[in-house]
């Protein structure tokens, strides 16, 4: 049965760390005034508090292409940055503070989050992190649906490119995402059952509602997930980008991915859905290594480095690219590729700065400023 060509319309989320200018440290309480006055100068995009009073969340309109989203997120950046400088506070767009420490910070108090904080507990408690969210819309719920059985072999790419985290409370973590391991603790989270049918996922939701674990759909918190609220398919797995090109070349290349696989789907055609287990280990190798680490191709089966893998994605989405008018962002890909992910620069800032004999705290410090720079770079141009 044919289905009409999705719109393939954009938004995207990020979640922002709010940092003390003084200690470099998170902001354990953030004044209030901060999230009102961006929601009076954002009207057309989202921002929100998150579960920490140390974060908060913007997200764009929906865009009709990357290039819309570029405006929206430079809009956004820059509005929240300097909102948050009248404080004394700078922006961080990565996924985990370098030295803070969870004990100290606090959850905002809004009855959805005192509700998961008494839920869940330690685990929660230790959510200092921030993720990017792409939604892409994807009108038809079986569409939908059997696009997320396809594409989830494709997140632990997206995942490699965008890796932001590799400290945790002061220490190299030794993975370039520590993010994923801090969330993972939660329940319902991870790579997305498979379904046969929209209406097999429904039934999966209801009876979560109905035995009372959950309120709705959006507190399945998978690395991809028909959205609760909007006709999309969202895909949450990605760190935070520092850098605002790097954010969009995720995006771009998430978009055109989809738009690859309904293409083949179009053609009755289909990608190979391989057993969740492979996907998971790929997972993990990106979540350790980011774009240094080689991914399994199972159709070989053998470790291949991201750099030919990306080519492969590339070349299969390079009709998508041009149709939704990305192909300068997705090629941008193999720049990231080349010269790491916020995740190695941060590592490669903390090392040398303590090779010149910085103490490790005055280290970390530079590892924050780098990326309060880089998270305000390029938002003018």
């Amino acid at each position: 049965m044919s289905v009409k060509e999705p719109t393939f319309t954009i938004g995207i989320e990020e979640e922002y760390l709010l940092v003390d200018l003084e200690t470099r440290d998170l902001a354990i309480e953030p004044s209030e005034d901060i999230l009102a006055e961006c929601e009076r100068r954002l009207l057309d995009h989202l921002v929100t508090p998150e579960f920490l009073r140390s974060q908060l969340e913007v997200g764009t309109r929906v865009c009709s292409n990357i290039s819309e989203a570029r405006d929206a997120l430079q809009e956004l950046r820059g509005t929240v940055a300097e909102v948050a400088g009248k404080h004394g506070l700078g922006v961080m767009a990565a996924s985990i503070h370098p030295f803070a420490d969870w004990h100290q910070l606090k959850h905002t108090p809004k009855e959805r989050y005192d509700t998961i904080a008494r839920d869940l507990q330690a685990t929660v408690r230790r959510m200092m992190i921030c993720g990017m969210h792409v939604h892409c819309a994807i009108e038809d719920p079986e569409l939908r649906i059997d696009l997320m059985n396809q594409a989830s072999y494709f997140l632990p790419h997206l995942l490699a490119l965008s890796t932001s985290s590799p400290f945790w409370r002061g220490e190299e973590s030794g993975l370039k995402s520590y993010r994923v391991t801090v969330f993972d603790a939660l329940p319902r989270t991870g790579l997305p059952d498979r379904f046969e049918s929209y209406g097999e996922y429904a039934r999966l939701v209801d009876t979560l509602v109905e035995a009372g674990t959950i309120e709705d759909g959006t507190k399945l918190w998978w690395d991809m997930r028909p959205s609760a609220k909007f006709p999309t398919l969202e895909m949450r797995l990605a760190d935070v980008c520092p850098l605002l090109e790097d954010a969009l070349t995720v995006a771009a290349l998430y978009s055109c991915v989809l738009r690859m696989l309904y293409r083949l789907r179009r053609n009755n055609q289909r990608w190979r859905v391989y057993p969740q287990t492979l996907v998971e280990e790929n997972r993990w190798i990106a979540q350790r290594f980011g774009v240094e680490g080689k991914l399994i191709d199972f159709g070989i089966p053998a470790p291949v480095p991201l750099a030919d893998l990306i080519e492969e994605i590339i070349e299969l989405t390079a009709e998508d690219a041009a149709a939704l008018g990305c192909e300068k962002e997705v090629q941008h890909a193999r720049e990231i590729v080349r010269r790491g992910t916020s995740a190695d620069r941060q590592i490669a800032c903390y090392r040398a700065a303590v090779e010149d004999g910085d103490s490790k705290q005055d280290a970390l410090i530079k590892v924050v400023d780098q990326v309060l720079n880089e998270t305000v770079s390029g938002i003018d141009s």
